[in-house]
């Protein structure tokens, strides 16, 4: 029998940590710390690098585009986070309550797939969709507003500074609205049905029973949502990449791109390590907090 440590742990079963340790070494620990080294030199790609110090983030400090890219992901944030979470909870309680006590629990799951297929396509098929969707000369959704009368609506949605961002937003929102969806409802499915009906026979209404029961009994779920959702709209890179590549100017440039461009586009390695040690600091940090705010809200309640 394999001896047992003083917390209760059977030592036989660290053998088998040792592969998934070995890889995570490999390929994330071990580049992570290169991208750090690298990001204190300046190198092009090509011969040695030159120490250089603190000067990349220097650099970083008084880059207008560096700025300008965290401040778009802010935006992402808001198109990825805030606006699915909001959605995705209140879709998630409509479909549970209303919809399949009425229709039934097949037409329930049918909505619930409906929206969870943009998160089954791969996100960079779906951007090259949107972007001919997009388009101002033949694209489906300048045509479908001159088919409705609304001309004057019609915009080079991508090509225009003004337009550009709030299109990528609008195409997160709808290739992350699934995700929340699928986990609200199944967080739904652990709640007593009693309260419910007990809140009911108090007089209150359904938009109450949602407000005082379903979101603070599905706050774990929301916690994971939020938390995953964010962590994925600091590092989004595919769907800038192949809808916009960061463009007209720079309007829908993030920090994930910035980097890559320096470091494929102008050799400019060492700068674009130092941007993405910096994003990467950024996301550990909104990582840390939100875990240590949901363990102090479980201890609180606890």
């Amino acid at each position: 029998m394999a001896a047992r440590s003083s917390t209760g742990i059977n030592r036989g079963y660290g053998w088998y940590l040792i592969p998934g340790l070995v890889l995570f070494t490999l390929f994330i620990f071990a580049p992570f710390v290169a991208n750090i080294v690298v990001s204190f030199t300046r190198w092009s790609g090509i011969g040695m690098p030159t120490w250089i110090g603190l000067a990349n983030y220097q650099k970083a400090i008084t880059d207008t585009t560096f700025w300008l890219s965290f401040r778009n992901n802010l935006s992402l944030i808001v198109a990825m986070t805030v606006i699915p979470t909001l959605l995705g909870l209140f879709l998630a309680a409509f479909l549970f309550d209303w919809v399949a006590p009425r229709v039934g629990s097949g037409a329930a799951s049918f909505f619930r797939a409906a929206y969870y297929v943009p998160q089954v396509i791969p996100v960079v098929v779906a951007a090259v969709v949107w972007r001919w969707m997009y388009q101002p000369d033949w694209g489906v959704i300048n045509y479908l507003l001159g088919m409705v009368g609304l001309e004057a609506w019609q915009q080079n949605w991508l090509g225009d500074k003004t337009t550009a961002m709030p299109a990528v937003m609008a195409v997160m929102v709808w290739i992350q609205l699934g995700y929340p969806l699928v986990i609200f409802m199944a967080g739904l499915q652990r709640i007593d049905p009693e309260m419910y009906e007990a809140a009911a026979l108090d007089g209150a209404t359904w938009f109450r029973r949602f407000r005082s029961i379903t979101v603070w009994l599905l706050m774990p779920e929301i916690f994971v949502v939020v938390l995953t959702t964010m962590i994925h709209a600091l590092k989004v890179f595919a769907p800038i990449y192949a809808m916009t590549t960061g463009g007209p100017g720079n309007a829908t440039i993030v920090a994930a791109y910035f980097s890559y461009k320096n470091f494929f586009e102008r050799s400019q390695v060492g700068y674009g390590a130092a941007v993405a040690t910096v994003l990467t600091t950024v996301i550990l940090i909104v990582a840390v907090l939100q875990v240590r705010y949901q363990t102090q809200q479980e201890s609180w309640e606890g």
